[in-house]
């Protein structure tokens, strides 16, 4: 074999070994800590009022004509890249007193714009998750 021919081989084996590490450990999975509460924003577009609200997971808050409630709520480890997100249902209550759902899906809180509520009336954006609330805890069963 020539120098060459080796020094290739040597190249060669050394990507087919790291390969090989990048099967086996895989992808690096980030850490998501889940929180119990929910904090969102919302604004009413003809009074101009803008309004903070927490919410506990699997309770419903209304804001408006708005049913906002959320499912799950993680944020990230304070030594990741800051990432809080949230699995939200959002239904409207009709003229007609019907419940209709408008929204259910994931709300980024660092890209609001991205999967905010945007209704006629009333606009609603998740802002943050949180271990604690002033706001008592739903009654249990």
């Amino acid at each position: 074999m020539k120098s060459g021919q080796k020094k290739n081989a040597g190249v060669v084996g050394l990507i087919a070994a790291f390969g090989l590490a990048v099967l086996v450990v895989g992808p690096v999975q980030a850490a998501r800590i889940k929180h119990p509460v929910a904090e969102f924003t919302g604004i009413d577009k003809i009074t101009g009022r803008i309004i903070s609200f927490d919410v506990y997971m699997d309770e419903t808050v209304q804001f408006g004509a708005l049913q906002v409630t959320p499912r799950v709520c993680y944020t990230s480890e304070e030594t990741e890249e800051p990432r809080t997100d949230a699995f939200v249902e959002v239904d409207e209550i009709t003229l007609d007193r019907e419940i209709r759902r408008i929204f259910t899906g994931w709300m980024l809180a660092e890209s609001p714009g991205l999967n905010a509520v945007e209704h006629a009336v009333y606009d609603v954006w998740l802002k943050a998750c949180k271990e604690e609330t002033e706001v008592p805890p739903p009654e249990t069963n």
